[in-house]
């Protein structure tokens, strides 16, 4: 019998909980349950959630922040808990995501309405590209955009993604339209000091 361990035997990923990433106006953090009340808020509002399944109950929303919490134990990643460094405020969630199922290996975003418009999606995507290039080692990194979405379209555009064209969600969003923007590790290491330039100017 082979004592080699399985790759997804729980504590090899463990490490990986402790993960905290500081930008110059945010920290990136492993969701936890302290942030299930402002996560109900964010999703109970019809316009920030109109592109990343619509409003969901507290119950709903409770077993999403569960699934990004087990994804980090079981796969090694999710999606960050974000969160405004002045103030300690959450402010959304964004990183790296794909479940079982998903078109390709997503960096993908979204933050509270209040926050719109200050570059905090951006700063914490630039941090998440890096993440997923240096620590987990993807040679390919996609955005599933709502063709309707025109302001996650322009936050993939600065990034320096490129819309590959339509893709295809897994059940229940299987009829959900979506562009697959995206690009290589490579392409992303040789823009990704220009946009630090730009966000710490």
């Amino acid at each position: 019998m082979s004592t080699k361990p399985n790759a997804f035997t729980p504590n090899t990923f463990t490490h990986r909980l402790d993960t905290v990433i500081e930008t110059p106006r945010l920290v990136l953090k492993v969701p936890s349950l302290a942030e299930f009340e402002p996560w109900c808020a964010y999703m109970a509002d019809e316009e920030a959630a109109r592109f990343i399944g619509n409003t969901q109950p507290p119950a709903v929303v409770w077993r999403g922040i569960c699934t990004m919490i087990g994804s980090w134990q079981a796969a090694g990643f999710a999606m960050f808990s974000v969160f405004e460094k002045d103030s300690g405020r959450w402010v959304g969630r964004l990183g790296p995501w794909a479940p079982h199922g998903w078109p390709g290996l997503e960096v993908g975003w979204g933050v509270i309405r209040d926050v719109w418009g200050k570059g905090y999606a951006l700063e914490g995507a630039i941090a998440s590209m890096d993440y997923a290039v240096d620590v987990l080692g993807w040679e390919d990194i996609i955005h599933s955009i709502h063709p309707d979405n025109i302001n996650s379209q322009k936050l993939a555009a600065r990034l320096g993604s490129v819309n590959r064209g339509p893709g295809k969600m897994p059940p229940p969003y299987e009829n959900e339209p979506i562009d697959l923007w995206g690009q290589t590790a490579d392409e992303w290491r040789a823009r990704r000091s220009d946009m630090w330039e730009r966000i710490i100017r």
